[in-house]
């Protein structure tokens, strides 16, 4: 079977881009901007931008957006009744001043840490950076008292960002921060006073303690309004106007690091951009941000991917940093510490002895979502702009305060450095046997905001869909195919929720943390998530009462998609370190609300291929009067927002694993029999369950099979503790007719789908294609 792995490695290099290069390189390396272009070009280029955003993208998770007009209406919502007459008191800070650093290596340390975060900072329109110093400027008051110092007057002009002291928050640690400050003199002006000032500063040197992340919750409480500690100690807050995702915003620079690598043109995810608009929004971002009082820079944040050998996970304490070659080093610059302690809990925490040897991350984040991308700038479609420039190992946010946007940019950015080294990245749930089985799980989330995404689906402009819904109220509802509740299992360690790599030692998580959907989450329903909301979670969008600080999950006044993003180490069954050896099931997940797909059907190697790139599930429309028909939605790999490469070679990937290490697919559906939506009923969870646990068990390798039409899928006979009637969906419709058409119009649309697909070759001869396309339904 082909390889769907690439020979070469990838690399971060320091260099520009062959097109920066081309341009010519302006201060530090930073590229400059040509204003002059060939019309034609941006032209062109525009128009493929245009033409791919035109595309139905994916299935994805964008939200409505929020009901409120303005901030203060915004605020009002999160909270059930008036303003408590009581003020909150935020946690004292839990650090204490220390002594100096008098070791020459250290300050040596220190001073590469400070030059790190000052080129992080630079700016096209200075030479530097900012000038990063420790201090706290609480203590600016008791400096010494300087004498005269003689100055001239500038000969360039200097914004105010870049005469003003702006307040860094640097998290150095995974339960702690630095404080920082910075003063930014601009482009060499008033160079005696620049001495001077620096000297003075050098005097205010000290060293302050970790401190604890109550600091980032007293920061939030400060100086971020909608920003309160629950009940149980979480830290709620607002993203904003922004409650989800924004994939049409999204914008990934084309030139010869990606041209060749990347998925272009229909069905793609990825948006065009050049280097020139890329540095556009950059220069904008970094403006914005050093014009700030506060800036939060948790520069311990660092995505690693560990992949530790098979062998080793028996042992008792496995070393979590056997292999690290494949880690890298994420910093992100936040105006808001709320974003800072979202990130601190998605990624893996760095350990105490890797923050002292930080040095210069891999890749940069700068995260400037309160300000907006300028509409009138080529490539941008809105105010929002999220860019990825995987050349500049560099990431910009505009327009959008939704966190999210920052776990799913790293992901994307895995999904196209891992598969170069041969890895497999995947959007999937995880989880382990107590006698080390592994199953992943891929499945499309359901209790998402839907409506704009049917909007997409339909090819209507949200604006208009949106009249058109004023018009003729219609309701819609995500039919969710259980990845979260299926893969979190008390009888089975959760290696992780969402994402993950498989290498040639075993699967691992690429988190450190989750991002759980909150709607209508109940001690009940999801005990281990409705208790990993204690203090460090952060809680997005959800309302609560004004006294008591207790949330009502069930309340969608700011956005359906409320979220909690806690480490996972919250999860009392949670494989720690995250890593497993090689999967024995890979199980797909589908809801079939048509109700003709079998409950579960094991899957050959083509059919996996053929069934992990449509990625199906279903969306259910009902109106008020009662007519209720399903619609079939499609997300290659089970996360089309999210990948970079063309899907077909992730697929050749996934079945050569599953080859080489024995691995099982299977086919789940967690939707309707014995009818469609509306005439059928939803499978039971408990029947749901049974079967998984039968996979977990290897009883149904054990069992008898027999092959349905049309999709030609592997039927078991019997299952212990699940009916045998629902097994063979023909046996539970009463109207043969109506199951024969609806299986044949739910056969058509797979194929309908898969034809953007069916003219990429896999390998040289195409053979693996054919394999693929005659494992999809036969009529």
């Amino acid at each position: 079977m082909a390889s769907g792995g690439a020979n070469g490695e990838f690399s971060f290099s320091s260099s520009t881009t062959a097109a920066a290069n081309r341009a010519g390189s302006g201060r530090n390396g930073l590229p400059k901007i040509q204003t002059q272009d060939s019309a034609k070009k941006l032209s062109d280029a525009a128009a493929r931008g245009a033409a791919a955003g035109a595309e139905d993208l994916c299935y994805d998770d964008s939200a409505t957006p929020v009901k409120a007009q303005t901030l203060d209406e915004l605020h009002s919502l999160q909270k059930k009744r008036s303003t408590p007459s009581t003020p909150i008191t935020a946690p004292a800070a839990a650090g204490n001043q220390g002594a100096f650093f008098t070791a020459m290596s250290e300050e040596e340390r220190q001073r590469q840490q400070l030059q790190s975060i000052s080129a992080s900072l630079a700016s096209l329109t200075r030479e530097t950076g900012p000038k990063v110093v420790k201090g706290d400027p609480a203590r600016r008051s008791t400096a010494p008292k300087v004498g005269h110092v003689e100055h001239y007057a500038p000969s360039i002009s200097v914004t105010d960002s870049s005469l003003k002291f702006t307040h860094v928050l640097y998290n150095l640690s995974p339960a702690g921060t630095y404080s920082l400050f910075y003063w930014n003199l601009g482009i060499g002006v008033f160079s005696c006073a620049v001495l001077r000032v620096h000297l003075l500063i050098k005097e205010m040197l000290y060293y302050k303690k970790k401190k604890k992340i109550a600091e980032l919750y007293e920061q939030a409480i400060k100086y971020e309004k909608g920003s309160f500690i629950t009940s149980t100690g979480a830290l709620a807050t607002l993203s904003g106007a922004k409650t989800g995702r924004s994939p049409r915003d999204k914008r990934v620079v084309r030139d010869d690091t990606t041209e060749d690598d990347l998925w272009w043109g229909k069905g793609s995810p990825n948006i065009e951009m050049d280097e020139h608009t890329f540095m556009v929004n950059r220069e904008r971002a970094v403006d914005y941000l050093n014009s700030l009082d506060k800036l939060t820079l948790p520069s311990s944040v660092a995505v690693f991917v560990l992949f530790i050998h098979a062998d080793e996970i028996t042992h008792l304490n496995p070393d979590p940093h056997a292999c690290l070659e494949h880690r890298i080093k994420v910093r992100i610059v936040s105006a808001r510490a709320y974003h800072s302690l979202f990130m601190h809990n998605m990624c893996i925490r760095a350990t105490p002895e890797e923050l002292e040897n930080f040095g210069t991350p891999d890749f940069t984040i700068y995260n400037a979502g309160q300000f907006p991308c300028n509409r009138y700038t080529h490539y941008m479609t809105s105010s929002t702009s999220i860019d990825l420039n995987l050349g500049r190992r560099e990431m910009v946010i505009l327009g959008t305060q939704y966190a999210g946007e920052m776990k799913k940019g790293l992901f994307g950015v895995m999904h196209y450095l891992m598969p170069l080294r041969g890895i497999l990245s995947l959007h999937s749930g995880c989880n382990m046997g107590k006698d080390g089985d592994v199953a992943l799980f891929f499945g499309l989330s359901g209790m998402l905001p839907i409506i704009k995404r049917v909007a997409l689906f339909v090819f209507v402009p949200y604006p208009l869909f949106l009249r058109v819904l004023a018009r003729f109220p219609f309701c819609l509802l995500c039919t969710g195919t259980g990845k979260t509740t299926l893969s979190t299992d008390h009888n089975r360690y959760l290696i992780g929720d969402d994402e993950h790599c498989w290498s040639d030692n075993g699967v691992s998580n690429i988190e450190g943390g989750c991002y759980a959907k909150c709607i209508d989450l109940s001690a009940e329903k999801e005990p281990d998530i409705f208790n990993a909301i204690k203090f460090g979670t952060v809680l997005e969008n959800v309302v609560f009462d004004e006294h008591t600080r207790q949330v009502d999950y069930s309340d969608k006044s700011v956005t359906e998609n409320t979220r909690a993003a806690y480490p996972i180490e919250y999860i009392p069954n949670a494989k720690l370190p995250c890593v497993g050896p090689h999967p024995k099931n890979v199980i797909l997940l589908a809801c079939d609300a048509f109700g003709v797909l079998p409950p579960v059907s094991r899957l050959n190697l083509a059919q996996t291929m053929y069934h992990f790139i449509s990625g199906y599930t279903a969306l259910v429309a009902g109106t008020e009067d009662g007519i209720k028909e399903p619609q079939a939605t499609f997300s290659a790999c089970f996360g089309a927002a999210f990948i970079m490469m063309h899907p077909t070679r992730y697929a050749a990937m996934l079945a050569e694993k599953m080859q080489k290490h024995g691995a099982t697919g299977w086919l789940v559906n967690t939707g309707w029999s014995g009818g469609s939506y509306g005439s059928g009923s939803r499978i039971k969870l408990s029947y749901t369950r049974k079967i998984i646990n039968a996979i977990h068990s290897g009883e149904l390798l054990e069992a008898n099979y027999t092959k349905t039409e049309i999709f030609g899928l592997e039927i078991p006979s019997s299952i212990e503790g699940v009916p045998s009637e629902i097994l063979q969906p023909a046996n539970t419709w009463s109207d043969k007719k109506a199951y024969n058409e609806t299986l044949l119009k739910l056969g058509g649309l797979f194929k309908k789908n898969f034809e953007v697909f069916a003219n990429h070759k896999i390998g040289k001869d195409g053979k693996l294609t054919e394999q693929i396309l005659a494992a999809g339904p036969v009529f």
